[in-house]
């Protein structure tokens, strides 16, 4: 069973006189100990996904889905209060800016203490603020914050970027999620800090059986790290499969592109030539396409590309296009 199970998933924006669909019968499936990649361009709706799934999008949001379940519970047919505790037990994101989620006027070790659980400390009360502190400093050491007396005491400002959000995954541990969704976590660092958390979300994957979503719009610098891929453009899904089938047979043109504008992944590829890209950029919301949103900007656009295309299986890998297979033309 799927300890993540999204079918047909569409996010509609309630604003204006007409509502607009962000995203648009989107599925995702993740297994226990499964490190899944998300990919697509700066608003291809990635982070709408993120948040729906943790349930933080505000009531202009309109969630809608065919089938929404955590470990076989569907989470639309819960309360509010239902959805909220399956959620904060199970479930831990960690979002792309960490100083503007941390609390200014609080230290460190005060924000961890509170992010942990009560459930997981025993005896008298008076025993559990030591106990919490105890904990706090076991979670700065998980994610490889060695000065944690300093650290603890310091605030949000006083840190540098990469250990404020090696502070954002602890306080992501504190409560020992099954899943832990990481938004564009190492965007604005340098490459080396970037491998840094990469290899720390790695090992949380491999050593405590923990569920990685990893979201992020350049496919070069996760494909290392992760098992399985999806890939999104515009709010719809383009294709999805092992990280493997992705590179080495891309079925859609998106896909294809987004290899291609990669000298990582491009053999015969020059100094100073000229790298592939799509023409034309990421449609805004008012002035979605119909049909395959791809269409304006694909070199293999048809008349049927004005119907949205249904999902193809080849073996496991997924792919959303009418043309997926030269034949098809």
């Amino acid at each position: 069973m799927n300890l993540l199970d999204i079918k047909n998933l569409s996010i509609t924006l309630q604003s204006g006189s007409e509502p607009i669909q962000a995203v648009e019968r989107v599925s995702l499936s993740l297994k226990e100990g499964e490190f899944r990649g998300l990919v697509g361009e700066s608003g291809s709706g990635k982070s709408l996904l993120a948040k729906a799934i943790v349930g933080v999008l505000d009531e202009k949001w309109k969630v809608e889905a065919d089938r929404f379940h955590w470990q076989g519970r569907d989470l639309l047919r819960l309360s509010v209060e239902e959805r909220k505790k399956i959620i904060t037990r199970d479930i831990a994101i960690i979002f792309q800016e960490p100083m503007s989620c941390l609390d200014p006027t609080n230290t460190i070790g005060e924000q961890i203490e509170e992010a942990i659980d009560s459930e997981q400390l025993t005896g008298f009360f008076w025993q559990k603020a030591q106990q919490r502190r105890e904990a706090a400093v076991k979670l700065l050491h998980k994610v490889g914050i060695k000065k944690h007396s300093l650290v603890s005491k310091s605030y949000p400002h006083q840190l540098t970027t990469t250990l404020c959000q090696r502070v954002m995954i602890a306080m992501a541990l504190a409560r020992r999620p099954k899943l832990l969704i990481a938004d564009e976590p190492t965007a604005s660092m340098e490459s080396a800090n970037q491998a840094q958390i990469f290899r720390l979300l790695a090992s949380l994957n491999q050593l405590k059986n923990m569920s990685i979503l990893l979201i992020s719009h350049e496919l070069d610098k996760i494909s290392h790290w992760t098992d399985y891929l999806t890939v999104m453009y515009s709010g719809q899904f383009v294709e999805a499969g092992t990280t493997s089938q992705i590179f080495d047979t891309p079925y859609h043109p998106y896909t294809k592109a987004l290899i291609a504008s990669s000298p990582k992944f491009q053999a015969h590829w020059q100094k100073k030539s000229r790298l592939d890209t799509l023409p034309g950029s990421i449609p805004v919301l008012q002035h979605l396409p119909i049909g395959c949103r791809l269409g304006p900007r694909c070199p293999n656009a048809r008349k049927k590309c004005v119907i949205a295309p249904q999902i193809r299986s080849y073996q496991g890998h997924q792919v959303s296009c009418h043309f997926s297979h030269k034949g098809d033309y």
